[in-house]
């Protein structure tokens, strides 16, 4: 048989193609008719061709990078809408807070009312008698020059010994109702009649030895009205006129008595003053400011210095007045 004879000679049923060997080698050439039969299905088979043989591996990380970067998109979409309300709620909440004022206006933003306590001295705290913190804010450690006014100072520190300062400021008014507000004139001139209408009266106040020695101080010191010219420049001679500065931090610091305070305490019992011992004596100079012993961290120690300054301001003044009279009165003795 021929080879000719042999290509011609009919396929296999059920076999739609057939083997031909052609120029452009060994091809398998699908007839027309199985063509049209199978040109809806074409695409289909290689699509299922190429995933049968792609490796598996292959294809559950395409459909992985697949699934995940459906998800990214999705999740940004989302992000975005959310970002996009977001902004728009931000820019209703301005329109909200913006306030259209007229050109030329001015307008005063209001500021918060920041209420700090004040530092004061250990001692005085938010549960003490305002009397007390009023006489530490107002009075205590402030320099005192008026002797009707030192003298009554003198008198409640003596007071102290029986007394404690909020007792004595609660009786102030009593004090100053018995005692003819504290003029040392008048006191000095209370009899023996007078005396025991003090004890009935002022019994709750100051003992009996406490009342006759207020009574005896005042009289000595008008005697050293007239040798010192004031009480105040017999009181303000110890320090040279000028306050002493402790600087104390601590409240264990401030002492009881001090040299100073025994130095005047002798000298005040030998021209004759009673129940004037140091303790009473450095309680005197504390509130009458000739020691200013607030507690460095207190508002009221840089206060009461300021208060010296204000007080050698007139004096300086007087001074600077006196010098050209005193001048013109030279000028006018050599003329």
């Amino acid at each position: 048989m021929s080879v000719a004879t042999e290509l011609r000679a009919p396929a296999k049923q059920g076999s739609d193609t057939r083997r031909i060997f052609g120029l452009a080698g060994n091809r398998v050439r699908v007839s027309e008719e199985s063509k049209q039969k199978k040109e809806g299905l074409k695409k289909p088979q290689k699509v299922s061709r190429l995933v049968s043989e792609t490796p598996q591996s292959v294809v559950q990380n395409n459909v992985s990078v697949d699934s995940s970067s459906s998800s990214d998109s999705s999740s940004g979409c989302c992000s975005s809408v959310k970002v996009a309300s977001s902004r728009r709620k931000v820019r209703r909440n301005e329109l909200k807070c913006v306030k259209v004022v007229p050109d030329g206006v001015e307008v005063a933003m209001p500021s918060p009312n920041i209420s700090v306590p004040l530092k004061r001295c250990d001692w005085i705290t938010p549960y003490s008698d305002p009397l007390y913190t009023s006489f530490h804010d107002e009075e205590w450690g402030v320099p005192v020059h008026d002797d009707r006014k030192l003298f009554e100072l003198l008198v409640l520190s003596q007071a102290l010994a029986e007394l404690t300062w909020p007792s004595i400021l609660n009786k102030r008014d009593i004090f100053r109702k018995l005692f003819d507000d504290f003029d040392p004139s008048s006191i000095a001139k209370f009899d023996e009649k007078k005396l025991l209408s003090l004890r009935a009266n002022g019994s709750t106040l100051l003992s009996e030895p406490k009342l006759r020695a207020v009574v005896e101080n005042a009289t000595q010191m008008l005697k050293v009205q007239q040798q010192f010219g004031s009480f105040s420049s017999y009181c303000w001679s110890f320090v040279n006129k000028k306050p002493i500065r402790n600087g104390f931090r601590y409240a264990r610091q401030v002492p009881a008595k001090t040299p100073k305070a025994e130095l005047i305490s002798k000298d005040l019992m030998q021209r004759g003053f009673r129940c004037v011992g140091p303790t009473v004596v450095y309680s005197f100079m504390q509130a009458a400011g000739i020691a200013n012993d607030h507690l460095v961290t207190c508002f009221r120690y840089q206060e009461c210095n300021g208060n010296v300054k204000k007080d050698l301001k007139p004096k300086i003044q007087e001074a600077a007045d006196v010098a050209p009279i005193a001048v013109e009165n030279t000028l006018v003795s050599r003329a």
